[in-house]
């Protein structure tokens, strides 16, 4: 018998949306906004409802802007804007709902979620578990295995480890290498100056990842790339950067205070704190009664 699949979330990606798509009259009664956990919440539930999981990982950032990345790259995500306290209180929000529904939640001061869901993918794929990442965020998809997903939930696209390459014209394991080379404008990684997503796939198809790209370095200018010799010269100006770069995507496996409490069976729904917490946020009976059900 198949064992349960494990769904892992990025919950930061829909809090995010949610706070961003949903009307700001979402407020509750000293009129502070709630929009981002009402939407947040109405996407536990209808997640909840879809799959009936029972082992479900919640992820959070705390560590936006001291992250051990930052120890790295100090200008790591310094071109984001940094939360505004309306949404920084409804984050608290967002994991006290989940808490209350029953399920676990992680966050870390010195790691991303990133590495949060990474460590657990990695613990439950150990185990035989098919893992599921609850994103949007390609950064992730350097976890999906054989037999694992990546989900867009919003957009219900569900991909597995093939239908990926196909998507971002890499092989999942390679994302680190390819984010590496052309750098991520939303993470504030630079990358190889001039290298673009073509240009990276096509080196990545034949090396297999960054090292060997370092390695075999002359064989560039050979390749069927256009420009393929001044790329040689890019790539071999901008070594540094690059190893950098790699630094700086790859996702951790192994954050210990995730490992430290692994085990992710959801638990009874805590009806007493949900409900405080609804009065709390004044959130009407329909949101109420599918959290109390789902």
């Amino acid at each position: 018998m198949a064992l349960p699949s494990v769904y892992l979330v990025d919950a930061s990606i829909y809090i995010f949306r949610a706070w961003f798509s949903m009307s700001d009259d979402f407020v509750n009664k000293a009129g502070q906004p709630t929009n981002a956990v009402y939407g947040f919440s109405g996407f536990l539930c209808s997640l909840l409802e879809q799959t009936g999981a029972e082992h479900v990982a919640i992820a959070f950032d705390e560590s936006l802007s001291k992250s051990y990345r930052n120890e790295i790259y100090p200008e790591y995500k310094a071109n984001r804007d940094p939360a505004p306290e309306e949404l920084k209180r409804q984050f608290s929000w967002a994991r006290s709902v989940a808490e209350a529904m029953g399920l676990q939640c992680y966050a870390d001061d010195r790691y991303e979620a990133d590495d949060l869901i990474g460590t657990l993918a990695e613990y439950w794929s150990a185990r035989g578990h098919s893992v599921c990442v609850v994103t949007s965020d390609k950064d992730l998809a350097q976890l999906v295995g054989e037999r694992d997903f990546w989900w867009d939930f919003s957009r219900n696209q569900k991909l597995n480890a093939k239908q990926l390459t196909e998507k971002f014209g890499v092989m999942p394991e390679q994302m680190a290498d390819y984010l590496a080379l052309t750098g991520d404008s939303v993470d504030n990684i630079p990358g190889v100056p001039g290298v673009g997503p073509k240009s990276a796939s096509a080196l990545l198809e034949h090396f297999g990842d960054l090292d060997s790209i370092y390695d075999r370095l002359e064989e560039v200018q050979h390749l069927g790339i256009r420009g393929a010799k001044s790329l040689q010269q890019k790539l071999a100006d901008n070594r540094e950067a690059a190893e950098l770069a790699k630094k700086l995507t790859v996702i951790e496996t192994a954050v210990e205070s995730a490992l430290a409490s692994p085990l992710l069976h959801r638990s009874e729904v805590d009806t007493a704190r949900l409900n405080r917490l609804f009065d709390d946020l004044s959130f009407g009976g329909m949101l109420r009664q599918r959290c109390l059900r789902a």
